[in-house]
């Protein structure tokens, strides 16, 4: 059964947990966090919202997919515009002794924290398809710890080093202005495609037309890259476009439109045959406000 994604919002800057913490926000109204630092690292993954930041006394305006590396000790806190929007973030914090325990296994752990320590910089700015792959882990880890699965505090620790070390990967490459090197540009252009225009026309057809290539060869390519069919893909993304914009209020009707479904019946058993729940019952069983129940 699908848990509640969201974190609701507080002010505290401690840690309860021994080693780790995630939290995924949503927040509208909220116009102020006081300056603070704390004594734990933590990753904040930005994704919307009219927002800068001071960290360490460098100011940082936001674009959706940026993210920030602050150790312990640094002095940090958001800026909001007047009228803000919806402010909406991935914070992961680590404990000092449970990172060191995870660098005492492997230095490979220390390179992000290491060098924005050395460098004083904390933003990182992601192109589209790392932006999507990191919200993709993110979500992971946030089901994965309010699941009731057999083994999830070691599966949580697995997938907390992975997480670790691809962003490693990917603060390696900002750093030093390595353009990604992908396997299957065609597959990845296609990829990006999709995820800008889920409301559009994404049938074999056009894409063929679009990309001109035949059907057959995105058809086997995307098979090969990916596991899955090119239809199953498309539906995929489109739902978890769906979830994201019912967790953020969206109108059903809006949901429909917006992500290339036809009619709210397709949406609705698409919808209910990948999550189990029809979108009503996952709307609130995230305990959404009110004003977002239909």
């Amino acid at each position: 059964m699908q848990k509640k994604l969201y974190t609701d919002f507080n002010k505290r800057q401690y840690m309860q947990a021994p080693d780790y913490e995630i939290f995924y926000y949503n927040d509208k109204n909220l116009d102020h966090v006081s300056p603070h630092s704390h004594d734990y690292y933590e990753f904040y993954f930005f994704m919307e919202g009219d927002v800068t930041y001071m960290v360490d006394g460098n100011t940082y305006p936001f674009a959706p997919g940026d993210y920030l590396l602050i150790p312990p000790g640094l002095p940090h806190y958001p800026i909001f515009a007047p009228g803000s929007k919806t402010y909406r973030r991935f914070v992961l914090w680590i404990s000092k002794e449970y990172y060191e325990e995870l660098c005492g296994r492997s230095s490979d752990f220390s390179y992000s924290f290491d060098y924005v320590q050395q460098k004083r910089s904390y933003r990182f700015r992601t192109d589209f398809i790392t932006y999507q792959n990191i919200q993709g882990k993110l979500l992971d880890m946030i089901e994965e710890k309010n699941s009731s699965k057999p083994f999830g505090d070691i599966n949580m620790q697995l997938m907390l080093s992975s997480f670790l070390i691809q962003l490693n990967r990917i603060t390696y490459d900002i750093a030093n202005q390595i353009k990604p090197e992908y396997r299957n540009v065609l597959y990845l252009n296609i990829c990006d495609y999709i995820n800008r225009h889920l409301a559009d026309d994404l049938s074999l057809d056009f894409l063929s037309e679009f990309f001109y290539v035949s059907k057959y060869h995105i058809s086997h390519t995307f098979k090969e890259n990916m596991g899955i069919s090119l239809h199953q893909y498309i539906l995929s993304k489109r739902l978890q476009a769906c979830k994201n914009g019912i967790l953020s209020g969206m109108p059903f009707a809006k949901v429909v439109e917006q992500y290339g479904f036809g009619d709210y019946t397709s949406f609705y058993r698409a919808f209910k045959k990948e999550y189990g729940v029809s979108p009503k019952e996952f709307k609130k069983q995230n305990k959404l406000p009110e004003d977002f129940i239909e």
